[in-house]
């Protein structure tokens, strides 16, 4: 008996040996698992929060509108319609200046007219026979005089007038001055010819000189040197002399 009673003891034992090697196992394996197995916070911190959504097929997915923003608008200026405009009611600027006129061109100052005195008649005496010359420069006198002196030596055109001054009579100068007109001949003015000749060309060059001015005073000089006694007969020239001096001393 006592020996069949040891023997059940041993399966026993080992059975509870077993049993409690389970447990623990399993508390272990448990344990292990435990500490394993995600913290229920951990996971809801790292799980996402919504689930990402699926991708909706062509047929579910709704059409998208891409905004374009618009273009910049023209502005056109509105057409404005003016009533119909008066000369009272347009403005001075609008109205239509008139083209400028041309200046008005002073007008050309008709060339001076001096005279040439000649000698008429066969018998060489002195009358006053005046030819008219045009001066070229007429705003100076000395021109005007100088083209009727040079006129005046070059002889008559006329063939009904003559001239007692010689042929060869050079005009060395000629000047418009306060005092006169002063005359300067070369000394041909005095060669040949008798009183009456002397006479006929004093009274040529007295009435030429003032042509322009008849009461104007002459002063002749003859090779710069002033002319006194002309002729042989030594006929007394007064200096300064004037047409009425000359009427006076020389009657005709």
């Amino acid at each position: 008996m006592k020996d069949g009673q040891e023997v059940r003891r041993v399966p026993t034992a080992v059975i509870a040996g077993v049993c409690g090697f389970a447990l623990m196992a399993g508390g272990g394996i448990a344990l292990w698992v435990a500490n394993r197995s995600p913290n229920p916070a951990d996971t809801q911190s790292s799980a996402p929060t919504t689930a990402p959504p699926l991708s909706p097929t062509p047929a579910e997915s709704p059409a998208v509108i891409i905004p374009v923003p618009p273009p910049n608008p023209i502005r056109v200026p509105p057409t404005q319609t003016t009533p119909a405009q008066t000369p009272e009611s347009v403005p001075q600027q609008a109205l239509p200046q008139p083209l400028p006129q041309p200046l008005p061109q002073p007008l050309q100052q008709a060339a001076e007219t001096v005279q040439v005195y000649w000698v008429k008649g066969a018998s060489g005496k002195f009358e006053a026979v005046p030819t008219k010359v045009a001066a070229r420069q007429a705003e100076k006198p000395d021109a005007a005089l100088q083209a009727a002196f040079n006129s005046l030596l070059a002889g008559p055109k006329d063939a009904t007038v003559s001239s007692e001054i010689p042929k060869g009579t050079k005009l060395r100068s000629l000047s418009v001055k306060n005092d006169g007109v002063h005359v300067d001949l070369s000394g041909e003015f005095t060669s040949g010819g008798g009183s009456t000749s002397m006479t006929s060309r004093l009274g040529q060059v007295i009435y030429t000189a003032t042509s322009l001015k008849p009461n104007t005073k002459v002063w002749i000089s003859v090779e710069g040197k002033p002319l006194e006694l002309l002729g042989g007969e030594g006929l007394e020239v007064d200096q300064p002399s004037t047409r009425q001096s000359f009427d006076k001393n020389f009657p005709l």
